[in-house]
């Protein structure tokens, strides 16, 4: 591994669909050896989407590569024996459970402190585990509902749902950006961690430009009418004659002059900060756009320094000249594409990610049975 700072770490992995399973995949990425424990049959999301001839969903084998799987029956005394046993040996615990769950299963904070006094667990939930709703399910379009996510996200009509899901993959980095400030943190104490996250809050600790904006007239947050959410001609994205989009970040004058002028409409440049919402510079400009295909401006705009680009379709993605160079897209053929860990480290891209694979937890035991960090 390119990545090995995480090298020795023992993580277990109860997630299951993104969240919880995200922040597993980075620390896997960064090295530590991480365990997904699952119950009998498997979490849901190897049932997720498209199905191959193995059954197994290519979603599930992407969220999970370099991961170890073993299969427990919490519920059962031999399960919880050996799920006992991982405790005592790992370094992480993430779970994604309601509040409750562990303490119905025999493995509440008291009894993790007491197994394991060094253990850093990061219980992820949709909503924190304090609070009116604490135990109300959910999914990520309602902790973007709460958490602000969509209130100034969209057009002027209405929100607009994100892809890939926003409160997922955020929470997801922000649980393993914690978890490893949780470790320096035991590297000087000795004592682990109990870290309460909230798919919701990460949404919401996003907002502090939009709330702080609220006490100054004219910048409340309002659909499509604000300075990078749609309200102004130079930071929009705009449809070509082949239904194609491009967008365009020229925020400071220098590109919103130099992509006014590349369209031969360099009066433009002199009202690029007209009041918001622009809707008749917005319709100029997207008149204009409108006229040719998407690689008439890629022709004309690749080489002007505008902060233009064009939308690139997911089936374009692996050989776009970028994404290829940097070689951050691995898989093809019967294997699922994925993207690769997002650094390059020492001046080398990131390596490919093992494929998941399930073995019997007395293996995993044996392993851990020796030292770890």
């Amino acid at each position: 591994m390119a990545a090995d700072f995480l090298s020795g770490y023992r993580v277990l992995d109860l997630g299951q669909y993104v969240p919880g399973p995200y922040a597993a995949l980075i620390l896997a990425d960064l090295g530590a050896e991480v365990v997904k424990v699952e119950p009998p049959g498997g979490e849901p999301m190897r049932r997720f989407g498209p199905r191959p001839d193995d059954g197994i969903s290519p979603f599930y084998r992407v969220m999970n590569g370099g991961k170890t799987v073993v299969s427990l029956d919490l519920k059962s005394e031999a399960g919880s024996r050996s799920f006992r046993a991982l405790l005592e040996a790992a370094d992480v615990l993430v779970e994604s459970y309601r509040p409750g769950v562990l303490d119905r299963l025999g493995f509440g904070r008291e009894v993790l402190d007491r197994l394991n006094p060094g253990l850093v667990h990061c219980a992820l939930s949709g909503y924190g585990q304090t609070g009116p709703y604490r135990l109300r399910a959910g999914h990520d379009l309602n902790y973007m509902a709460l958490g602000g996510g969509l209130a100034a996200s969209g057009t002027a009509e209405t929100p607009t749902i994100s892809a890939p899901p926003v409160s997922d993959y955020a929470s997801g980095v922000q649980a393993a950006a914690t978890v490893m400030a949780a470790l320096l943190g035991r590297a000087r104490t000795g004592r682990g961690a109990f870290l309460d996250m909230s798919l919701a809050e990460t949404v919401l600790a996003w907002q502090s430009v939009g709330l702080a904006g609220l006490a100054h007239a004219g910048f409340r947050p309002r659909l499509a009418a604000n300075l990078i959410n749609g309200g102004l001609a130079c930071y929009q994205i705009y449809r070509t004659a082949d239904g194609r989009f491009l967008t365009l970040g020229a925020l400071e004058e220098k590109f919103w002059a130099n992509f006014s002028e590349a369209l031969g409409h360099p009066e433009w440049a002199a009202r690029q900060w007209e009041a918001m919402p622009q809707t008749a510079l917005i319709a100029e400009v997207a008149e204009t756009v409108g006229a040719q295909d998407l690689a008439h401006w890629n022709a004309l705009l690749d080489p002007v320094d505008c902060c233009y680009q064009a939308v690139v379709d997911f089936d374009e993605i692996a050989d776009h000249p970028q994404i290829r160079a940097r070689g951050m897209i691995a898989g093809g053929g019967a294997r699922p594409l994925e993207a690769l860990y997002p650094a390059w480290i020492d001046g080398r891209p990131p390596d490919d990610r093992p494929a998941v694979r399930e073995v019997d937890v007395a293996d995993v035991l044996a392993a851990w049975s020796q030292t770890g960090v």
